[in-house]
């Protein structure tokens, strides 16, 4: 039971924080979604840097991983966001938008997961 508070803890935080990156961030006079781009990539590179220091000397208790990783890294990306958008960008007919949002998101989100790992164990 405690496993599972700790991930709803972490995801409503972390929810409620890409849902302000959403506010500040997102262009709706263009509709580039910035903030669900930006919350995706910085949650990918908090994953890799929480996921690193797990790794590395089990420097983090599963109860930390689990409110960190699992909960707070969940609820801050999002991925049925980021499908939505993409249907908008394909409803309206903004292929190049679409295409530069989807490889955009996906390779850079990889990298930051990578990086992330990387820094950890090098730094």
């Amino acid at each position: 039971m405690k496993h599972l508070a700790l991930v709803f803890i972490g995801g409503g935080l972390g929810s409620t924080l890409r849902y302000a990156f959403s506010k500040w961030l997102n262009s709706y006079e263009t509709g580039i979604p910035y903030g669900t781009f930006a919350a995706n990539i910085l949650g990918s590179l908090l994953i890799g840097i929480i996921l690193g220091l797990a790794l590395k000397n089990e420097t983090l208790s599963q109860s930390t991983v689990l409110f960190l990783a699992t909960g707070f890294c969940g609820g801050f990306t999002t991925f049925s966001t980021f499908a939505y958008e993409n249907h908008v960008f394909l409803k309206n007919g903004d292929f190049m938008s679409f295409a530069l949002y989807t490889l955009a998101s996906l390779v850079i989100g990889f990298a930051m997961v990578f990086f992330g790992m990387w820094l950890v164990k090098y730094f």
